[in-house]
């Protein structure tokens, strides 16, 4: 199994150069945009990595949903059963978990990106809703079959993705509040080392 998901994740990076083609000029025209309006608002600007990371991001994800398949390919398979695809043999293992390493970033570069309340209920959900929309896409193309597991997996991906971004910031946090209080602590005391040299 794990020699599966090797393959098809080396194959996967080959889909960058598409990311990185449309991605880029996406993330700057995006930027812009949203720079314009946070003026007039008065709102902080957007920032240019996760913006960036994000589009070039979702525009490999698409072309590995969509180009890596023939239209027509897959046409008219629409599976409702929960876990059905797993079990069966290795290959089939393998797409269960490359479904879900496929979110992970989703979750993680949404919440980087959206400083709200709530981000990993809201990636959570938009990651469902985005695999929705790739299924159902897959299936009137004809590029990929319908399956509900494919669903529930990239959810809990775009969950797991939001769970390390919380993870991160906290131990980012944690590490800042560390250094603050060290650099605290070594002002305090060049202090007190002042006063006993004046008295």
């Amino acid at each position: 199994m794990i020699k599966f998901i090797y393959e098809d994740m080396s194959q996967a990076l080959g889909y960058l150069p598409y990311g990185l083609a449309v991605g880029l000029p996406v993330a700057v025209i995006d930027v812009w945009l949203v720079n314009l309006r946070s003026k007039k608002k008065q709102k902080p600007p957007a920032k240019w990595v996760p913006v960036t990371m994000f589009c070039v991001y979702m525009t490999v994800m698409l072309a590995i949903t969509f180009l890596s398949r023939e239209s027509g390919s897959r046409s008219g398979v629409l599976d409702l059963r929960l876990f059905s695809t797993w079990g069966i043999n290795d290959r089939n293992n393998a797409f269960v978990i490359e479904n879900v390493l496929l979110f992970i970033p989703y979750g993680f570069l949404y919440c980087w990106n959206f400083n709200r309340k709530r981000k990993i209920f809201r990636c959570t959900f938009l990651g469902a809703v985005t695999s929705l929309g790739i299924e159902t896409m897959q299936l009137l193309t004809g590029r990929g079959y319908f399956q509900i597991d494919d669903i529930v997996t990239n959810t809990l991906g775009a969950l797991i993705g939001g769970l390390f971004f919380a993870v991160a910031g906290g131990l980012v946090r944690w590490l800042k509040a560390g250094s603050t209080k060290v650099g605290n602590t070594k002002v305090g005391n060049a202090k007190v080392g002042n006063t006993k040299e004046e008295t």
